[in-house]
């Protein structure tokens, strides 16, 4: 697949839409009153790009059937209100994942865990077996390699003048390929080292925890507050240092 030349997209900007309508061009219960496709929309300048990616999802393939098989998740995460046309969630992202890998037939569930949550891991075990399936989990740390050995200098260290290990979410993902796991989870992987991990994985990656050392792991709680407690991510660039 190769993108238009020059074609850009921002889907962002129909948050405004939404926000009025409670639809959008791609998102309406009856396409024919949709609300008009802005400029930029994807389905305008990367038509082409939609469509090859439709043919992946189609057929018997394993990429047509993770499609279909997280398509029904979807739905069967939701329920409807009696006498509304409204519907609730019922499942949580744990949940989700758990009927997504039933539904998919997979066995062995690689974890691939911060040390910082072995705890939850732990407690994420003893459901995954609850649920009939067998989990593997492996620590960020494994190996206690130094983080000099990456090159790093001692003042880069959160604890300077002391031994630090190093997470290694390569070796966390050859041990996964290694157990021939048939899906993997990411709990509280740092930046980077959990896109090292997916890009290593034979399996299919999906992220249950996503580390955030400040809001208890929810990064989304920076964009619910960006009005108040993060404005001043908008006001300048952050000092990286």
């Amino acid at each position: 697949m190769e993108n238009e030349q020059g074609a850009g997209v921002s889907c962002s900007h129909c948050s405004a839409v939404w926000q009025k309508k409670g639809t959008t061009n791609c998102w309406s219960g009856d396409p024919a009153v949709a609300p008009p496709r802005p400029g930029n929309c994807p389905a305008g300048t990367h038509g082409e790009v939609i469509a090859e990616a439709l043919e992946l999802m189609k057929g018997e393939g394993e990429d047509a059937k993770m499609a279909f098989v997280a398509a029904r998740v979807e739905g069967l995460c939701y329920q409807p209100i009696p006498g509304s046309d409204a519907v609730n969630a019922r499942w949580t992202r744990v949940e989700d994942t758990i009927a997504f890998a039933k539904l998919m037939g997979y066995q062995k569930i690689g974890i691939a865990t911060c040390i910082g949550l072995l705890e939850e891991c732990e407690r994420l075990v003893a459901i995954l077996k609850a649920q009939g399936v067998t989990p593997y989990s492996v620590c960020c740390k494994a190996g206690s390699i130094d983080k000099n050995d990456l090159g790093l200098a001692e003042s880069d260290k959160v604890r300077p003048g002391t031994f630090e290990p190093a997470c290694n979410p390569i070796a966390q993902a050859e041990i996964c390929n290694g157990l021939e796991t048939d899906m993997n989870m990411i709990v509280g992987l740092c930046v980077g080292h959990d896109m090292l991990f997916n890009k290593y994985s034979k399996a299919p990656v999906t992220t249950l925890v996503v580390k955030d050392r400040v809001t208890g792991h929810n990064p989304a709680a920076v964009l619910y507050g960006q009005n108040f407690y993060y404005k001043r991510l908008q006001k300048g660039p952050m000092v990286v240092e």
